[in-house]
């Protein structure tokens, strides 16, 4: 029992931890669901915001950062979209896969030639420095504070895609694409916003996490796997799924580094394999019919 408080408090950092992750995840589901891309540059966007969010707090503050940041990774994404994306959704999926591995290693590197290889500090910004005490559990302001943008964050896209007419476009995109040509739809510019939604979530996240674990060219690379085992676990197309699965990893992962610490990071992936074992399509995995 004396043990209790700090599991708790162990799960409840997981579940911070699976904030970021499902930041990352969500766009990665979107962007694949709709375009069926597999966008293995969005751990470079992640970046890509924490490294604008570090140039924008020094002269509009952290939350000038949180807000313009994501715009203006998402506004870049618009181009790439437009640019390159666009000319790969009808493709074999291997193609685009190998687009955006290269566009990884474009952005990576132009980090580095921007702000260098050695990692940048970021503080945690004054106004939610400190830490909460219940009982013998301690909550650190900060983390608290991200969980709160993230599950708002979060809201707001399920609001957009469950209660407005262009959530309903992007559904039935997603289920079959051709109808919705017959229907005089384009999903061009539906495609667009998608990829720019996504890709600002992930920059949000990147903005999120910066005070935590700094800021570093390859912070990126660092991130993309476990988001693809949460979308992998929650199952294409799924929303709540999405959710679901990113508390999962999160707790799981928390819960590890407190009882067995070496296998930390390879719980989640043990996690994936027995998903996979018992529900091929994920926890809540949509039959989606062009990929089928």
């Amino acid at each position: 029992m004396e043990e209790l408080p700090f599991v708790l408090e162990q799960v409840v950092n997981g579940v911070v931890v699976s904030a970021y992750y499902l930041l990352i995840a969500l766009g990665l589901s979107l962007i694949f669901s709709l375009g069926g891309i597999v966008n293995l540059a969005h751990g470079a966007f992640y970046a890509l915001g924490a490294y604008f969010a570090f140039e924008i707090q020094p002269y509009l503050g952290f939350a000038g950062a949180l807000v313009l940041s994501p715009i203006l990774v998402a506004a870049i994404g618009i181009v790439l979209e437009r640019t390159m994306f666009s000319r790969f959704y009808r493709s074999d999926p291997i193609l685009g896969l190998l687009l955006t591995f290269g566009l990884a290693m474009v952005i990576e590197q132009a980090i580095r030639i921007v702000w260098g290889a050695a990692p940048l500090p970021f503080q945690i910004p004054d106004f939610i420095r400190g830490q909460l005490f219940v009982g013998d559990m301690i909550f650190p302001y900060y983390r608290l504070a991200m969980l709160a943008v993230a599950v708002l964050a979060v809201a707001g896209t399920w609001v957009l895609l469950n209660k407005t007419s262009f959530g309903r476009v992007v559904k039935a995109g997603v289920q079959n694409p051709d109808m919705v040509a017959v229907l005089g739809i384009s999903l061009a510019p539906i495609m667009t916003a998608v990829v720019a939604l996504g890709i600002g979530l992930a920059a949000l996240a990147g903005v999120l996490l910066a005070p935590i674990s700094g800021v570093h060219p390859a912070m990126g690379a660092e991130i993309i796997t476990a988001a693809f085992v949460v979308v992998v676990i929650g199952g294409l197309g799924s929303f709540w799924g999405v959710v679901i699965a990113a508390i999962l990893v999160g707790v799981v992962r928390g819960l590890a580094i407190h009882f067995v610490p070496a296998a930390a990071e390879a719980s989640i992936y043990l996690l994936m394999l027995l998903v996979l074992l018992l529900r091929p399509r994920g926890l809540f995995g949509e039959r989606i019919m062009r990929f089928e």
